[in-house]
């Protein structure tokens, strides 16, 4: 534990925070169907680690999507932020209808110590405040990423963190089982010093078009979501 604590200061000290990418976070793109589409979450939610929204997973999402229907699009997503983070924001956000809401987070519940009794609690309560503020058709839950992978980690940091984010996504994925228009991600990417941002701690442009792209499968997968029957907003 001494050694733990003393890496993760060590890590804390010498971390230099990435930006939030530039560009719009709300709009209309593409042509076809409407689709109202919601990202929220965490800072990779919000695209740290790359400099534009079009490389981040809201931008790259639309330019998957845009041929297939006109994406009304919201992201409402910061730095740090927790589960507990995101249900005070629900208190703030009109109540609105979205064909689509993609959730990303769980690396900051780990990294900051939240219990898995208690996270797994606050993901249900999530699912169910998404579910009647924005009566979705479909919930995609992003799975966490391998954190044993993040290269600004040292060893034994890295794996204890990792162990605990592969106990938080097997509970994600069987608490998105139990709910009918809820979707689990696995995430299936390697992560490395090639793929990740230069803070080797977010995601860098390939990965946020392999995570837009399994989104974007789950999306045209479902006929119903680009049917033009829902009307525009």
């Amino acid at each position: 534990m001494p050694v733990l604590l003393g890496q993760a200061v060590f890590v804390r000290s010498k971390y230099v925070a990435l930006p939030e990418p530039e560009g719009a976070r709300s709009g209309i793109a593409g042509s076809g169907p409407p689709l109202r589409l919601l990202i929220v979450g965490d800072s990779s939610a919000a695209g740290v680690g790359v400099a534009s929204q079009k490389d981040a997973l809201l931008g790259q999402l639309i330019g998957l999507l845009e041929r297939d229907a006109t994406i009304h699009f919201d992201l409402v997503a910061q730095i740090g932020a927790r589960t507990a983070d995101v249900l005070g924001w629900l208190d703030d956000l009109p109540t609105a209808r979205y064909d689509i809401v993609v959730t990303a987070l769980g690396v900051n519940d780990v990294t900051k110590g939240v219990s898995l009794r208690r996270w797994v609690r606050q993901q249900a309560e999530l699912l169910d405040r998404i579910t009647t503020q924005f009566q979705p058709s479909k919930v995609i839950i992003s799975g966490l990423p391998p954190i044993g992978q993040f290269p600004l980690l040292p060893q034994p940091l890295r794996w204890v963190l990792g162990r605990q984010a592969d106990r938080f996504d097997r509970q994600l994925h069987g608490l998105a089982a139990r709910g009918n228009n809820c979707v689990a991600m696995k995430f299936n990417m390697g992560l490395d010093q090639s793929n990740m941002s230069k803070d080797g701690y977010h995601p860098g442009p390939l990965v946020y078009a392999k995570w837009a792209e399994e989104v974007a499968k789950i999306i045209l997968a479902d006929p119903d979501l680009l049917d033009g029957t829902r009307g525009a907003p």
